[in-house]
């Protein structure tokens, strides 16, 4: 009796369920639906609930057409004058010449694609383009490319400043970027291969490369992580960044970001591989260094004694950024006897009435100053400057006077944080932050001993570490004296390797583009 209740009730349920709650998702998940009958219905029913949608009626020789789009992503002054004006012209026609007409480019300008079912239909629409179906559908569907976004235009880069050379950055659309690279990278043997993520997004991303330069295995291997990419949505690099990465636990990026289309084709002809994904700003570069992360556009303008001097002081505060902090800790708390008499009285006479020792004063200064550093990120940008640097002075000064740290603390966080904003890439300086704490800890807990003991585990994991089979530190390890040219050093142009050894093959034979 029961089971005959629930069967009733079952029947019930699916009689009464509304067909657009079911139906429309059944008929994606049987299959493609076909080109036949009256797909103008199919196409309607798929967009209900779309206040944007435009159904527009045309006669084209006296065949009955409807051109469906989406208003708010097409170019309607292209659509009406290369499309719908040509289309009102036609004298009498039968549907085949019409068909044909549009597929030749004998009637519109606009270059047509035939429609093969709804679900392309659909699909297509939802990119940009718009679909013209004589007779509702029955006689063909014929797709137009005549989308358009709109977007911002192209500026100067916000976050990575160069004094001296190009001042064009990447934008939000993607084929934007991608003329902006294909304008220094005039050679055939730049290729772009275009895949889409995101099952509701369907993000365009282009693998850029140049053929010949770029290692073969590496190029085969980002195939494989980007065709074994499947994600609901992809709206920023870092979507299709950490799905790449070698070692997801690692602080240290793996994979670069840039906003400079020079910086890419720098890459390109290095050897190394692109990628730039519709939406935002950055691309992607693969693979990677320390040692590359370390370097920035303005290296490669300036004269090569000035960008030695400036990454050597790179080098130096980036050592300061995290090892500061953990060597005043360690030497205040356990080691005072290294520290020469007439500094040691001083920087005792200033925490004499502090009530906390040195590791906890250190931790609530770069905890204010971490806090200080993100308010002045989310906060309107005409405050965002004077509120960070008012806000550390103001808290700097009163916890002095009120006697909460010692000025000593106070110097040494400012320092360390001076220091952070020198590293030319952000995800490297990030990852320079988070491993400070770790470090304060040994340093203020074990002393010299638990703070070498975690830069000796800290260089241990930067060996360890790889970018798509290429070593993290190289040069350094493994050693390889003929990519120093431009590592601690940037080398005269005369003298410049044309690509880093890393890169390429060791049995490769160097090429340059045209040259065999």
């Amino acid at each position: 009796m029961l089971k005959r209740l629930i069967r009733a009730w079952l029947r019930h349920s699916v009689q009464k369920r509304p067909a657009g709650s079911f139906g429309a998702r059944t008929m994606s998940q049987r299959g493609a639906r076909p080109a036949s009958g009256d797909q103008l219905a199919a196409i309607l029913q798929a967009f209900k609930h779309s206040e944007d949608l435009v159904c527009q009626p045309v006669s084209a020789g006296g065949i009955a057409c409807t051109l469906v789009y989406f208003e708010t992503i097409v170019d309607k002054t292209t659509l009406f004058a290369h499309l719908i004006r040509p289309l009102r012209e036609q004298t009498s026609l039968q549907a085949n010449d019409l068909l044909d007409g549009l597929l030749n480019g004998a009637i519109a300008s606009i270059q047509a694609t035939r429609c093969k079912d709804v679900d392309q239909a659909v699909s297509a629409m939802l990119e940009g383009q718009a679909a013209l179906l004589i007779n509702a559908g029955r006689d063909g569907v014929c797709l137009f490319p005549v989308t358009q976004y709109n977007d911002r235009a192209v500026t100067e880069s916000q976050h990575e400043t160069v004094i001296v050379g190009p001042q064009e950055a990447f934008v939000e659309n993607v084929r934007t970027n991608l003329a902006l690279v294909r304008h220094k990278l005039k050679h055939p043997d730049f290729k772009v291969e275009k895949y889409t993520f995101g099952r509701f997004t369907k993000t365009e991303t282009y693998l850029v490369y140049i053929e010949g330069l770029c290692n073969v295995d590496v190029l085969n291997e980002v195939k494989k992580k980007l065709a074994a990419t499947d994600v609901s949505s992809v709206l920023g690099a870092s979507y299709i960044a950490e799905r790449m990465q070698d070692m997801r636990l690692s602080p240290f990026p793996t994979v670069q970001y840039s906003e400079r289309p020079d910086t890419l084709a720098a890459a390109l002809m290095e050897g190394r591989i692109g990628m730039m994904i519709d939406g935002t700003p950055q691309s992607l570069i693969v693979p990677v260094t320390f040692f590359s992360l370390m370097q920035s556009a303005e290296d490669y303008y300036q004269n090569f004694m000035a960008s030695t001097w400036i990454r050597w002081i790179r080098l130096f505060f980036v050592a300061m950024s995290f090892l500061v902090p953990s060597v005043y800790v360690a030497v205040t708390t356990f080691h005072p006897e290294i520290v020469p008499a007439n500094l040691l009285q001083t920087i005792t006479a200033a925490r004499e009435n502090i009530p906390f020792p040195a590791l906890a004063e250190v931790l609530i200064m770069e905890l204010i100053f971490e806090g200080l550093r993100e308010a002045g990120i989310r906060i309107p940008r005409p405050l965002g400057q004077t509120v960070s640097i008012i806000g550390a002075i103001v808290i700097g000064q009163a916890t002095v006077q009120a006697g909460i740290v010692s000025a000593p603390t106070v110097i040494v966080v400012s320092i360390t944080g001076i220091a952070s904003f020198v590293i030319p890439h952000f995800e490297l300086g990030l990852a320079f932050r988070l491993l400070r704490f770790p470090l304060l800890l040994l340093g203020g807990l074990l002393g010299m001993a638990g703070l070498v003991t975690g830069l000796f585990i800290l260089f241990w994991h930067l060996v360890s570490l790889s970018s798509f089979g290429v070593p993290y530190m190289h040069p350094v390890s493994p050693l390889s004296l003929r990519d120093w040219k431009d590592t601690f050093i940037r080398i005269n142009w005369t003298r410049m390797n044309p690509r880093p050894e890393v890169y390429r093959k060791a049995d490769a034979a160097e090429r340059q583009p045209g040259h065999e």
